[in-house]
């Protein structure tokens, strides 16, 4: 039984004529005859008693008329739905990101994407680097925006921009009146950063491992904002990624560009090998609109 088949017997039982059934469907007589004869030959009987004069439905014809109408207007309503979806017109999207990009630059490009495609429901789920790449990998989001992994496996990486470290301080510390920092001048002062198993944590340590510098954290937070928070009050400072520049001064803190050593890392997007439409759109207004953070010259 195929919808061609459903639309001919649908199209002879409202009309009782096979005359009016051609027109509505745009068909030859013998091929909407052919269609009728079909439908009847996988079902096993006539749907239609048809005379030089009338058409009239069988009994089963009868049963058969209203869930043809039913299964036609499912079908007709899935293929609305799914064109809406390829035209971008209708749809719901998923995306992990880790907490310093979702809450300072996902905000701006959602609504470049929003402007564009106002149809389509976006969920963020800000959660920390590790498992930004376990729901890409298993499915559960689409596109997934992290620090460059060490293995993406069959995941695509594609970079965004790369972020260099700065320093957080308080606005009235000696050390707000610095052009730059160094990692000895910083490590001179009660420091605080995320707790493990934090991505910025790791690149911190692993990147100062190599210089020789341990990290001595004097204070911890699952938070960034509770770390900015807490260098807004005094208590110490911290280096947070420069894309967290504006929420660190919102929250009070003032950003020092840090050198000596200066730590980057590449910032990018996750996604597997097939993607819907509207990830595709997502993924383009991402890699139009996410750039480097400006506020300082690079060093």
């Amino acid at each position: 039984m195929t919808v061609k088949q459903l639309r001919a017997f649908l199209a002879v039982a409202q009309t009782l004529s096979f005359t009016q059934a051609c027109e509505r469907l745009h068909l030859s007589q013998p091929a909407l005859s052919l269609a009728i004869k079909g439908l009847e030959d996988s079902l096993g009987g006539k749907l239609l008693i048809r005379s030089t004069r009338s058409v009239r439905l069988t009994p089963e014809g009868e049963s058969l008329l209203p869930l043809a109408k039913h299964l036609l207007a499912q079908w007709d309503n899935t293929e609305e739905r799914l064109r809406q979806r390829f035209t971008l017109q209708l749809g719901r999207l998923s995306v992990a990101a880790m907490p310093s990009f979702a809450s300072n630059l996902l905000p701006s490009a959602l609504v470049k994407f929003r402007q564009q495609y106002p149809k389509i429901n976006v969920t963020v789920h800000d959660v920390i680097n590790e498992d930004v790449m376990e729901m890409v990998r298993s499915r559960q989001v689409e596109i997934g925006i992290a620090f460059s992994p060490e293995g993406v496996g069959s995941l695509n990486f594609t970079p965004l921009f790369e972020d260099r470290f700065v320093a957080v301080i308080p606005r009235h510390s000696p050390l707000a009146e610095c052009d730059t920092l160094s990692w000895e001048q910083l490590l001179a002062y009660d420091f605080m950063t995320l707790q493990r198993p934090s991505m910025v944590r790791r690149l911190l340590e692993q990147a100062l491992g190599k210089r020789q510098m341990a990290l001595p954290v004097a204070f911890e937070s699952h938070q960034l904002s509770t770390v900015g928070r807490m260098v807004a009050e005094g208590l110490g400072v911290s280096a947070v990624p420069s894309m967290c520049i504006r929420q660190m001064q919102e929250l009070g803190a003032r950003c020092v560009p840090l050198v000596a050593p200066s730590i980057a890392c590449r910032v990018g997007i996750l996604t597997q090998e097939e993607l819907s439409v509207a990830a595709h759109a997502l993924r383009s207004v991402l890699m139009d609109n996410v750039k480097a953070p400006s506020l300082f010259a690079p060093f």
